[in-house]
């Protein structure tokens, strides 16, 4: 009944307190539940509009308690603002998380561009863990200086929420695609995510033992750095990474 007060958009707030205002005014025909063959024999006994037959329900109006029977009482908690109907919020599954930001200038500097990047993997995995998703593509989106945008995507296996790979595969894919004309926003998105449970890993015993000795050294250098409250330790394939990445671009 409100939505048809506010069309096209048809969003209309009515409090319990504006419903005489609003409400009572319009024709019987208007009243939600009063249908095609009722509303005639309502008008019959002089019931024209919403108002009418709240008076008539207020006095105990016997014609009206015939003419609605069982749902004579239904309308009388509708025209009090009152009702028993819930309002049910599907909770959407997340498909995708990303972020990005916006330079407040111009900027093709690689360090300063690999920082934002940075700041954005660890948002994004940061709210992957949040969420309890993996994901298994990662895709950064760049707009130059007149916002003409470009993006690039890379699938891995196995799906990870890790700030570690989500970094990794951001920066391959920005070494690779960028072409150094100066940039004004980059995003990054996790992209394909599934829950943990969903996620079947089969590892050869080799895989398996390697894996094991990634998590182990990932969590004794992450310990050691909380202690310190520095970032004072990398393992070695980081440093060779930073390595190789200075070297393309020198």
């Amino acid at each position: 009944m409100a939505s048809d007060m506010e069309k096209p958009n048809g969003i209309v707030i009515i409090r319990k307190r504006d419903i005489p205002e609003k409400m009572f005014g319009l024709s019987i025909d208007k009243m939600f539940g009063i249908g095609r063959k009722t509303a005639p024999r309502l008008k019959s006994v002089g019931i024209k509009t919403i108002g009418d037959l709240k008076r008539a329900i207020d006095t105990g109006n016997e014609d009206i308690k015939n003419i609605m029977g069982k749902f004579y009482y239904v309308i009388e908690d509708w025209l009090n603002g009152k009702g028993s109907d819930e309002i049910e919020v599907e909770q959407e599954d997340v498909k995708s998380i990303g972020n990005s930001t916006t330079f407040p200038h111009d900027t093709n500097d690689f360090e300063e561009i690999k920082q934002i990047f940075e700041t954005l993997c660890k948002e994004v995995s940061g709210r992957a863990e949040k969420e309890g998703k993996l994901g298994s593509t990662i895709q950064i989106v760049m707009k130059d200086t007149f916002f003409k945008t470009k993006n690039k995507s890379m699938t891995f296996n196995p799906p990870s929420n890790s700030f570690d790979v989500i970094f990794d595969k951001t920066i391959k894919l920005f070494d690779k695609s960028y072409d150094g004309e100066p940039l004004r926003l980059v995003g990054v998105t996790l992209q394909n995510l599934i829950d943990p449970h969903e996620l079947a890993v089969q590892m050869t015993f080799f895989d398996y033992e390697e894996h094991e000795k990634e998590s182990e050294t990932k969590l004794l250098i992450n310990e050691l750095n909380r202690k310190m409250q520095k970032p004072m330790l990398k393992r070695a394939s980081e440093l060779e990474k930073k390595k190789n990445g200075n070297q393309r671009r020198s």
